[in-house]
């Protein structure tokens, strides 16, 4: 077997197959440093590790299944090649699912699945919350959290997995069938990887592939929307507005569901529509929010699905505590918020955060995916005080700040440094007024300046507390 990429994913499907006895090959187009560590160790286990660009350009002859990173592009070589000569290839998702009758004593936990452009750590996360509210021996896994394959072989084992899943690692899933998964939203995103919106969409929909799989979608989303009507499975939704049948939404403030019945234990309580059962109040859901309602009523109609109880929905909410970069609070410097939101890595997420605040000096930028900004400034622009870009997409935030809010001030900062971000925030906070929030909310990836978002995000703060600092 070859694996493919010498990434988290790819080291933990060669260890996995090489604890289970199979001949591994692992193959990765860089020669970097950095992988000669994770490299001796595979081949101390038994691997033959094969590193630099001629290593990547055919499957190993004998190989009999690729497993691949998630990140490597259809188009790679070494995959084109396995598949014009008939090889599976396969994702780390897809392995997992695979291997799940081998789990610790025969149990193969149900997978409560969920994509979305944006979102996602964050519903898994609160999905995640909620299960160990009710009791269960849960797991956030996938895109994030513990190793997909540790989970599904973990002794003892899991209850239930909570399972993140990226449109990349969706598209290498051919049998996947979670016991009920859910869609977020679908924005334009990954375009550079997967060649169209279409093809993005449609990997994100083969969540929902399996007729037994509960489908769960988000009504408010228009493109959600339509997917949903194709799931061959029972399909539920959810919405901000009222919730009608089939659905689960808000009433008064509440988190309301009417899609999977009353609780055998009681009857709704708090006056809501009797058809339905209160789970929470929308202001249990943090960070706050619309976005994050939405999120919180996604990861509520999965356990529900899975039959969790309306209070263990509510204690799990009340109890969950979001991860960092995503909205959150840095600072109040002379009546000054400043928000770090460096998760919002593309429009729609960007988006979401600015409609989440009035008046708004707006730090964006970094490494663009292809996409438009035009949209996200159109729907912004009332909003918007200023404008501080930066990184290599910023010409194109510019471009369309000029053509849809001429009159809105732009600042541009060139230096890709370490330094950069210092002078991002200073120019920000001169543009600044009281009562404003200078939100980092980038509208693309990090990588052209940043290890990471977290990186990102992280200097942000720290910049913000030597301006801070300065102006005390």
């Amino acid at each position: 077997m070859c694996v493919a990429g010498l990434g988290i994913s790819g080291v933990a499907a060669a260890e996995t197959l090489l604890r289970l006895g199979a001949r591994v090959s692992v193959v990765d187009g860089s020669d970097a440093a950095e992988l000669a560590t994770r490299a001796a160790a595979l081949a101390a286990l038994g691997a033959t590790v094969r590193l630099g660009p001629a290593a990547t350009a055919a499957p190993p002859a004998g190989a009999t299944l690729v497993v691949t990173s998630p990140g490597w592009r259809p188009q790679a070589p070494l995959l084109r090649s396995a598949a014009a000569a008939g090889i599976p290839v396969w994702g780390e998702v897809e392995l997992a699912w695979r291997l799940r009758p081998a789990a610790a004593a025969g149990h193969a936990a149900p997978w409560l699945a969920l994509t979305g452009t944006n979102g996602k750590t964050t519903t898994v996360r609160m999905l995640t919350a909620i299960l160990t509210a009710a009791g269960r021996r849960a797991v956030a896994v996938g895109n994030v959290g513990t190793p997909l394959l540790a989970a599904v072989l973990a002794d003892p084992p899991y209850d239930v997995l909570a399972v993140e899943l990226s449109s990349f690692q969706l598209h290498w899933s051919a049998s996947l069938r979670p016991f009920a998964a859910a869609v977020l939203n679908l924005a334009d995103d990954h375009l550079d990887w997967h060649g169209s919106v279409a093809a993005y969409q449609e990997a994100k929909a083969k969540i929902w592939a399996g007729g037994q799989t509960v489908a769960i979608g988000n009504a408010d989303d228009p493109p959600t929307a339509q997917a949903l009507t194709a799931a061959p499975g029972r399909q539920v939704s959810f919405t901000l507005a009222e919730p009608g049948p089939g659905q689960l939404g808000v009433v008064a403030g509440r988190l309301v569901d009417r899609a999977f019945g009353p609780d055998a234990a009681a009857a709704d309580q708090t006056g809501v529509d009797q058809t339905g059962v209160d789970l929470a109040a929308a202001a249990d859901v943090r960070p706050a929010g619309p976005p994050n309602i939405a999120n919180a009523l996604a990861a509520a109609a999965l356990a529900r699905a899975y039959g969790v109880l309306a209070d263990a929905v509510r204690a799990g909410l009340r109890g969950f505590t979001p991860d960092p970069h995503r909205n959150a609070l840095v600072a109040v410097v002379d009546q000054v918020s400043y928000v770090d939101d460096s998760k919002a890595t593309n429009p729609h997420a960007a988006a979401a955060s600015l409609a989440a605040y009035p008046s708004v000096v707006w730090v964006a930028g970094g490494l663009g995916k292809g996409l438009s900004f035009d949209e996200l400034v159109l729907a912004a622009r009332e909003r918007l005080r200023a404008a501080v870009l930066m990184g290599s997409c910023r010409a194109e935030i510019r471009d369309a700040l000029t053509r849809h809010a001429p009159a809105i001030p732009v600042v541009e900062v060139a230096r890709t440094d370490t330094g950069a971000m210092g002078d991002v925030v200073r120019q920000a906070a001169r543009l600044a007024q009281p009562g404003d929030t200078v939100l980092l909310a980038p509208a693309a990836a990090s990588m052209d300046m940043f290890a990471n978002y977290a990186a990102r995000g992280d200097a942000f703060a720290a910049a913000v507390n030597t301006v801070s600092g300065s102006a005390r």
